[in-house]
């Protein structure tokens, strides 16, 4: 006798499931990857050191203690000579005559001074300037952003720019004298526009 085999009603396959992208896991990991990406680009702008001679600088604006606002991409055509300084910092001191004296002397020539007080506190920064009759136009670096975008290590640091917006000196210390702070300006003068 054959066995007999009874066959049962098989029921139909299921299908898997589809695996939707779960939005919120998505936007998680866009957001991960966006803000490593902004690390890593900051981390390299750090690495890089300051601004080199023959580099176009970072325009800024710096409003000025009195209220005055300055533009470097609003100055071009002429030459800026921008010192960054604090009223805490000794070798500043050192330099502080020297760089009123040789505004005194270019102030007519189509050279502009730009100061730019860095990590330091307004009553403490106007004293300075009034100490030393500093009469150039200076401002603070709020944030200290334009420090960061010029990539600062210390103050004091002093960096001539040509006419194009072009640097052409960079000071880091102070200047030793009146004569090393005009052959830097003569020489920025002296390029063609």
């Amino acid at each position: 006798m054959e066995a007999m085999t009874q066959d049962t009603p098989s029921s139909p396959p299921t299908a898997s499931p589809v695996r939707r992208p779960r939005w919120g896991v998505v936007v998680v990991w866009v957001s991960l990857f966006g803000l490593l990406a902004l690390l890593g680009t900051g981390l390299i702008r750090s690495q890089q050191g300051p601004i080199n001679v023959g580099s176009r600088i970072p325009d800024f604006s710096l409003t000025t203690f009195d209220g005055q606002t300055y533009n470097t991409a609003d100055l071009r055509g002429q030459v800026i000579l921008i010192n960054f300084w604090a009223s805490w910092c000794e070798p500043c001191e050192e330099e502080a005559a020297e760089l009123e004296q040789a505004y005194q002397g270019y102030r007519d020539r189509g050279v502009v001074f730009l100061g730019v007080n860095y990590v330091d506190t307004q009553p403490e920064a106007l004293a300075y300037l009034d100490r030393f009759g500093i009469t150039y136009a200076n401002g603070p670096d709020l944030g200290t952003e334009i420090s960061q975008a010029f990539r600062m290590r210390g103050v004091p640091e002093t960096y001539i720019v040509d006419r194009q917006g072009i640097l052409v000196s960079r000071k880091i210390g102070p200047y030793s004298s009146v004569s090393e702070i005009e052959a830097a300006l003569e020489a920025a003068i002296g390029m063609a526009p």
